[in-house]
C-alpha cells in the first residue's frame, strides 16, 4: 500500500509583537505548582533525553501514517461547530497542521501568556502571520479573544511518552496540566499524538500531572478506558 503524500507548509513569517490583554478573560491557571520531588523529576529528565531521541529516530516511519489517520479518523469526533486545539509542531513532532485545510475555520492554537493567564487557544487562520508567544513559540496574534473550553471539541497535544494510566511526559513546563486541572478543559477530549513505540507501560507521575483519556499513533486513536 503506497503510503500517503505528506503535504509540506512553508514556515510561517513570525512578526515581533508585544502580547495583548485578551478581550475575554479565560480560565485563570495558576502558574505556581508545588516543588517537584528530585527523585521523580530525576527520572523524568532521564526518560525526556531518551524518548526525545526515540522519537526523533521513529518519526519519518510512522509521521504519514498519522497524518492519515488524523485525516480520516479526527474530524468526525468534533461535535456541531466545535473547535480542534492543535499544536504548532516543533522538531521530532508530528506535524498535523494539514488539519487546518481539512478543518477550515475550526482549528486552534496554543499560545502561553504573560502573567497568570498560563495557556490559552486561539483561532488560527493559516494565511495570518504569526506572532511569538511568552515562551517564545508561534501563536496566533492576540488581537482575538481566547476561545472558551465549551468551544474546544478536541485538544491534539504532542508527548514524548504516554504510559497505560494516561500519564503524559512532555518537556517539563507543564502548561497542559495547569490548564486541564480545570474542570471545563478536563471536560474537552483530549489526545496525545506520538508514535507508538514511545507508549511505554508506566511513566513517573507528580501529583498535578493530569491523565488523558487516549493518543494518537501510527495505529489510530485509542482510548483508555480507566481515564
Amino acid at each position: 500500500m503506497p503510503r500517503p503524500a505528506r503535504t509540506v507548509f512553508p514556515r510561517l513569517p513570525i512578526q515581533a509583537s508585544p502580547l495583548g490583554r485578551p478581550i475575554t478573560a479565560p480560565v485563570r491557571i495558576p502558574a505556581a505548582r508545588p516543588a517537584p520531588s528530585p527523585l521523580i523529576d530525576s527520572a523524568k529528565s532521564d526518560l525526556r533525553r531518551r524518548h526525545r531521541q526515540q522519537r526523533l529516530q521513529e518519526l519519518p516511519e510512522v509521521e504519514a501514517a498519522i497524518q492519515a489517520h488524523a485525516r480520516r479518523l479526527l474530524p468526525p469526533l468534533l461535535e456541531g461547530t466545535g473547535w480542534l486545539g492543535l499544536y504548532w509542531p516543533l522538531p521530532g513532532e508530528v506535524d498535523l497542521r494539514i488539519l487546518g485545510t481539512v478543518l477550515p475555520g475550526r482549528v486552534a492554537l496554543p499560545s502561553v501568556e504573560a502573567g497568570d493567564q498560563g495557556l490559552v487557544y486561539r483561532p488560527w487562520d493559516p494565511a495570518q502571520p504569526l506572532v511569538r508567544d511568552a515562551c517564545g513559540l508561534p501563536a496566533p496574534a492576540p488581537d482575538a479573544p481566547p476561545l472558551q473550553a465549551a468551544q474546544l471539541g478536541l485538544l491534539l497535544v504532542p508527548a514524548l511518552a504516554f504510559d497505560g494510566a494516561g500519564i503524559r511526559l512532555g518537556y517539563g513546563g507543564g502548561w497542559f496540566d495547569r490548564l486541564r486541572a480545570a474542570p471545563p478543559w478536563r471536560a474537552v477530549p483530549a489526545l496525545v499524538v506520538l508514535p507508538s513505540r514511545c507508549r511505554v507501560m508506566a511513566l513517573p507521575r507528580d501529583p498535578w500531572d493530569v491523565p488523558f483519556p487516549g493518543c494518537l499513533d501510527e495505529g489510530g486513536v485509542h482510548w483508555l478506558q480507566d481515564v
